[in-house]
């Protein structure tokens, strides 16, 4: 779950001084203790996607999707940490063809062959958050379905290998831009990067500073260092970057009607390669 800059609000600050370094910043590093727990929060987050990747089918209701998850992190010692935060009903946001972000799950809404499905989930153990996001058919996608799919999840791992010590915020941002413009050229087509909204840091809270954007130059806001943590989560659509809330003032929809695509995982800076918690 995610919301564009507007909406955050400070619940707690994620960005520290390095000592010794005068304006020079770092996203707020955990110790491998608590990236130890937030890895076993993910690994509910990245169960109940499973189960709910598998259980997606014709016939079957967003709304039992959202039982499923609930059941998995629950069952595992976790709490679900979407339901009832700043009021959201649910477990999961499930976010159906032209719906970007923050779907939220109904009886009355069913699957039907070919649909594009993002499912966005969040669990809590011992006080630490994971949150990841992933996209799937429902049965076979079309080719251009298909495509958004996996450049959208490509644009995620660019993102992810960015998770460099010595990297700023927008090197982060910059990998997944280049990651999509390149994928442009490989398919002959444009996928429209989804305006305000982004990644974040994650802990101690789901949503913390600082926002994460899907585009935008390199070298830019603070450093990453070992131990930082980020949710990175790309959102693009066959056509608009633009997007529309839905009467629900919940669901986030492309202004064009277009399909939407969108995968995240909460990964922290190590000294080697990237640690993906959510896995």
């Amino acid at each position: 779950m995610r919301f564009s800059p507007a909406l955050w609000r400070p619940w707690a600050a994620s960005v520290i001084v390095l000592p010794g370094l005068r304006n020079r910043k770092v996203v707020a590093q955990r110790n491998a203790a608590e990236l130890d727990v937030m890895a076993v929060a993910g690994s509910l987050v990245a169960a109940a996607l499973g189960a709910v990747r598998r259980a997606a089918a014709p016939g079957m209701s967003t709304l039992a999707l959202d039982e499923i998850a609930e059941s998995v992190i629950r069952a595992g010692g976790g709490v679900p940490s979407f339901l009832g935060y700043h009021g959201y009903p649910a477990t999961i946001c499930s976010s159906v063809n032209d719906r970007v972000v923050h779907g939220i799950p109904s009886a009355s809404e069913i699957l039907a062959p070919g649909d594009l499905v993002s499912i966005d989930c969040g669990a809590i153990v011992d006080g630490w958050h994971g949150d990841a996001a992933v996209t799937f058919g429902v049965g076979a996608l079309s080719p251009a379905n298909e495509a958004l799919s996996q450049v959208t999840k490509a644009a995620m791992e660019a993102g992810i290998a960015a998770m460099r010590p010595g990297n700023r915020l927008t090197d982060v941002s910059y990998a997944i831009e280049q990651a999509t413009r390149s994928a442009e050229l490989r398919y002959g087509r444009r996928f429209g990067i989804v305006e305000g909204y982004g990644g974040h840091g994650i802990g101690r809270h789901m949503h913390m500073d600082p926002f994460l954007p899907n585009e935008g130059p390199p070298r830019r806001g603070p450093l990453l260092a070992p131990g930082s943590v980020l949710a990175i989560e790309p959102m693009l659509t066959l056509g608009s970057t633009k997007t529309v809330i839905l009467g629900d003032q919940w669901t986030v929809a492309t202004a064009d009607g277009s399909r939407a695509a969108h995968w995240e995982h909460s990964v922290a800076v190590t000294e080697d390669e990237p640690r993906i918690l959510t896995l």
